[in-house]
């Protein structure tokens, strides 16, 4: 199975150069965790939900809440988001998203092809994918999954 079968090819994505508050919005108003950061249409990184709590503690701490706006407002995503990340092609082994998202502890994978950001792969997906496949009994001695 290919990382094209199970990545998400609707993704939503931020520019670097966008502000805290729009990554802030993302996330308040959906079930994202992870948002591809792009530099122009190229995978510049990655932020998190969690990179934006961690990040916001430390710098705002014992300020107004005008001040934690400004701040918001004005500090772009490049100052907060990952940006040594691991990719992956849409041609590649499943087994291989299964193998980075595990060994290095992350939560999701952005899917590159031809320089572009293509899809996303997460935990999420992989879930997914295990539930089916037990279901399916493709997962040799698992036994069977129900949904409840």
């Amino acid at each position: 199975m290919m990382v094209r079968e199970i990545m998400t090819t609707e993704v939503v994505a931020v520019q670097e150069s966008d502000m805290l508050l729009d990554a802030a919005m993302i996330f308040a108003r959906s079930s994202l965790r992870h948002l591809p950061v792009l530099r122009g249409k190229k995978v510049g990184g990655i932020i998190t939900e969690r990179d934006l709590k961690r990040y916001a503690p430390g710098l705002l701490s014992g300020v107004t809440s005008e001040q934690y706006q400004q701040v918001m407002e004005t500090t772009s995503i490049s100052r907060v988001m990952a940006q040594n990340i691991h990719t992956l092609r849409p041609d590649q082994p499943v087994v291989e998203a299964v193998d980075l998202l595990y060994s290095h502890r992350i939560g999701c994978l952005p899917v590159v092809e031809n320089g572009e950001l293509a899809g996303i792969v997460t935990t999420t997906d992989m879930l997914g994918l295990m539930a089916r496949l037990l279901r399916e009994n493709k997962l040799a001695g698992a036994g069977t999954l129900r949904r409840s």
